[in-house]
């Protein structure tokens, strides 16, 4: 491995550095995007439940928010009820939509540096090429015969060529691969987020002024 760092030149550091953040950019995604950690089976139906008459205390509240990035979404129509007792229906579901878009953005955290990294790669390996066919042209004589140039030199400049254009595609298609499987996977928790937070939010606005339960307060 270090030959062939040697042999490809400094240009191969920062494709290097590229595959060590994105490396730990998907490393990272693959724990935190967890289907256990978003999305829990059952928790709608077990917090419409334990608030079918009212809302329940703050400390039942903060337990369901940390429980999954569903149930801080579900504990902010909770939150906002408890907290205004003239809460609209309008206003728990801001609430609501408030948390999930806080919580979509953490869904997507270092998205984008997997995809510039993917992006990038590929164009530091290529000017990695460059710089090893200038020192190709460098090694040649005077006169453009190949045979006069310094061989040495000439086999640098090919090594660094041919390595950094294969690093940098090894780097990419990774990271490529890895990025479009997670923002599918984000996009896929977004819409059941929002299908179970909009169920969510019909149960609770019974319990706001102008809700069924609520003008009968």
């Amino acid at each position: 491995m270090i030959s062939i760092i040697q042999a490809a030149g400094w240009p191969i550091w920062p494709l290097i550095l590229c595959s060590i953040l994105a490396l730990a950019f998907i490393v990272e995604r693959a724990v935190k995007l967890k289907r256990a950690r978003i999305l829990s089976p059952g928790l709608v139906d077990e917090a419409i439940g334990v608030s079918r008459e009212a809302v329940p205390a703050p400390d039942t509240v903060n337990q369901l928010a940390a429980h999954s990035a569903l149930g801080e979404v579900l504990a902010a129509g909770w939150r906002a009820i408890n907290q205004n007792p003239r809460c609209t229906a309008q206003d728990m579901r801001a609430a609501m939509e408030g948390a999930g878009r806080e919580v979509a953005h953490r869904l997507e955290r270092y998205l984008p540096a997997i995809a510039t990294i993917a992006s990038a790669a590929p164009l530091l390996g290529l000017l990695g090429t460059v710089i090893g066919m200038i020192e190709i042209f460098g090694s040649q004589a005077p006169s453009g015969a190949l045979s006069g140039g310094n061989p040495a030199q000439l086999a640098h400049g090919i090594s660094v060529a041919l390595y950094n254009t294969a690093f940098g595609l090894v780097i990419a298609i990774p990271a490529l691969i890895c990025w479009r499987y997670f923002r599918s996977k984000v996009d896929g928790y977004v819409l059941e987020l929002e299908l179970s937070a909009e169920r969510f939010a019909r149960h609770l606005e019974r319990l706001c002024p102008g809700g069924a339960n609520g003008a009968a307060r």
